[in-house]
């Protein structure tokens, strides 16, 4: 009868061979888990170091420049166009001596003819009245005209004015915009690099949080087979034991 004992023996050292065989590879899968995280926690620290040496926080305004050097007092463009205006004096002049040609020929022919004086004095007069008028109409022209170059100076230069204003703001402005662009750029490039080391650094954490929780659901595992295999040991022998007991009392 000791033969159930001993067979009792042998599977309840069996079971709990059994399940050490079982908990020491669950533990060593722990272990290998505890080791992956150690090496990703390693690595996430790496990325971490590269992150604040490697990729600092930048201004990406940094290199703006001063560009108030593009901005030019254009006053000295402007002028007033009707300062030199002249009287117009020529007509006047054309007038007296028109006057005095007329009234010198008038006299020559009176005197030439034998007529009287006050016959000389009427036809100058007429001459001089006639003439008065071609010269006031001229000096009208004139006067005009003057007004007129005026005019189209002072337009001339509000035009080149205008102009001159418009290159000077598109050339302002290009610069602003070239360095914005510049500034722009900078901060992209940084954004991206930095979104990068992120996503590696959010997958590293992933990945050893999931390491971390294998380890630990194996040490569990490990323990749990350990404790049936035991518990199921017990159970053997309990069960030889009453037998062996039972055989004893027959």
């Amino acid at each position: 009868m000791s033969f159930v004992l001993v067979a009792a023996g042998i599977g309840a050292a069996a079971a709990v061979g059994s399940a050490a065989i079982g908990a020491h590879q669950q533990k060593q899968a722990s272990k290998h888990n505890r080791n992956e995280a150690n090496r990703l926690g390693k690595e996430i620290k790496r990325l971490e170091t590269k992150r604040s040496l490697e990729l600092p926080v930048i201004n990406p305004y940094e290199g703006a420049t001063d560009l108030s050097f593009m901005i030019e007092d254009l006053s000295g463009m402007l002028s007033n166009p009707f300062e030199n205006l002249g009287v117009a004096t020529k007509a006047a002049e054309i007038q007296m001596e028109q006057t005095d040609l007329a009234l010198a020929n008038t006299l020559d022919l009176l005197a030439t003819t034998g007529a009287s004086a006050g016959g000389a004095t009427a036809l100058a007069r007429a001459a001089a009245a006639g003439k008065k008028g071609v010269a006031a109409s001229i000096e009208s022209q004139e006067a005009k005209n003057q007004q007129m170059r005026a005019q189209g100076e002072a337009n001339l230069q509000q035009q080149k004015m205008a102009e001159a204003q418009r290159v000077q703001s598109g050339k302002f402005g290009e610069a602003t915009r070239q360095q914005d662009i510049d500034a722009q750029g900078k901060l992209f490039v940084f954004r991206e690099e930095d979104n990068r080391l992120l996503e590696q650094l959010n997958r590293k954490q992933a990945q050893m949080t999931g390491q971390q929780q294998a380890a630990a659901q194996r040490s569990a595992d490990a323990a749990s087979i350990m404790s049936s295999g035991i518990s199921a040991g017990a159970q053997v022998l309990g069960s030889g034991v009453t037998a062996y007991g039972a055989s004893l009392g027959n």
